[in-house]
């Protein structure tokens, strides 16, 4: 899986939404720190840019009549099998949040969503 870049996020179709939100899930809770090669960044960086990505999909849901579970919406929370953060400092959000959301990484993403059958026009 990947965090597909932020501006696609409003764009996602039902099925790669709703797997972002896992996906965001997962990192967050015992995912943490686990390699996997594409999403090996988000560990570099701090976990409250992860909780921004997630809020971002978690709004998107929302708009599309989608619940998802409120624990998430706090920055400390990490799921039913993992302790919370014991405390967690608020930064700034950036734009893009994760700075490999670049121009490249964006062709990426819309390379492999189009090998998907998925096509998305920005």
């Amino acid at each position: 899986m990947r965090l597909w870049h932020q501006s696609l996020i409003t764009r996602l179709p039902r099925q790669q939404l709703l797997g972002q939100h896992r996906e965001c899930c997962a990192l967050r809770g015992k995912g943490w720190g686990k390699n996997h090669a594409t999403v090996n960044y988000v560990f570099s960086h701090d976990p409250y840019k992860l909780y921004q990505y997630h809020c971002l999909v978690m709004d998107e849901m929302e708009k599309r009549a989608y619940k998802p579970n409120l624990t998430w919406r706090n920055p400390a929370y990490r799921g039913q099998q993992t302790s919370a953060y014991p405390t967690v400092t608020e930064i700034k959000i950036t734009t893009p949040i994760y700075s490999e959301h670049d121009a490249t990484y964006l062709k990426e993403c819309l390379l492999n969503l189009k090998s998907k059958g998925i096509t998305i026009e920005l």
